[in-house]
């Protein structure tokens, strides 16, 4: 891995906790809750999906990848009767800032700090190709500090992500097979096919393709293959990310890593580990 894919690793390792608290606090789901909006899942697709604006089921699954289509379109476009995208966008906001306060409490004014950092990082970033950091770049800033890092951060998650979904096409990976070659890792399938809403037809068929490829053994482990197959999607993640952070040079690289590591740490703390989001633990760029 080049200098510029592992800062990329290790930076993603950094601001995806600070994203994740929209995620995985009682402060954020219960933004929506007193909004109305009440299920975790419908708070889920109307909060990300919202910078796509009422954007119909083909649209998010398309843009969120590993989803099911039928559990998405149990949520959408049937949640844009309940909320509009605007109002979606200001309670997530609202929650993750309430959020953000909470874990991080006297590292507060270190947050502005790191905010002003990685905005420097998003203010000239590239989305084409990326319909959903696009989407979230487009939104106003907010102007205070947790919620201009809780923005910058999500910003440069879904960048990430919208790559890591490239990679995997271009790998010929579908969502289901994505979600059973990480489970053939270190992941449960007991844990991710619910949350993703997979049937059990549908995941023993993405198995089946994925053991015809010969990447899972029959004990449902990733093999050999599947083992180098799945590491040259995450370096092709790597090499799509790295350009913002060759642009700012290693010298500003170094000095976001020292200003997020103690906010990742905070936030990582909110967070399950194994993680169903699959990041590993903050500063690791294993």
């Amino acid at each position: 891995m080049d200098d510029a894919a592992h800062a990329a690793r290790a930076m993603w390792t950094l601001f995806e906790p600070v994203h994740a608290v929209c995620y995985f606090t009682t402060q954020a789901r219960s933004a929506f809750v007193e909004a109305g909006v009440r299920g975790f899942w419908r708070a889920y697709f109307a909060g990300r999906a919202a910078p796509l604006g009422t954007a119909g089921p083909a649209v998010v699954t398309a843009s969120f990848y590993n989803f099911a289509p039928a559990m998405i379109a149990r949520a959408i476009p049937g949640i844009w009767e309940l909320v509009t995208p605007d109002e979606a966008l200001r309670l997530r906001l609202a929650g993750a800032v309430g959020a953000l306060g909470d874990v991080l409490g006297e590292l507060e004014s270190q947050a502005a700090s790191a905010a002003d950092l990685l905005w420097r990082v998003v203010d000239e970033l590239d989305c084409a190709g990326r319909v959903l950091a696009a989407g979230n770049a487009a939104l106003p800033v907010p102007d205070d500090g947790l919620g201009r890092l809780w923005q910058a951060a999500t910003v440069l998650r879904e960048h990430r992500g919208d790559g890591h979904f490239a990679a995997l096409l271009a790998a010929d990976i579908d969502g289901c097979e994505a979600l059973v070659l990480r489970c053939g890792m270190d992941l449960l399938r007991e844990e991710m096919q619910p949350v993703r809403g997979w049937t059990d037809g549908q995941w023993d068929d993405a198995r089946a393709r994925l053991t015809s490829r010969g990447w899972i053994g029959p004990d449902g482990e990733l093999t050999s293959a599947g083992r180098d197959g799945h590491q040259a999607v995450e370096e092709a993640t790597d090499r799509a990310a790295a350009r913002p952070w060759t642009r700012v040079g290693p010298a500003s690289v170094r000095e976001l890593e020292a200003a997020l590591t103690p906010l990742a740490q905070a936030c990582a703390k909110v967070m399950p580990f194994r993680s169903p989001i699959g990041v590993p633990a903050p500063g690791s760029a294993g």
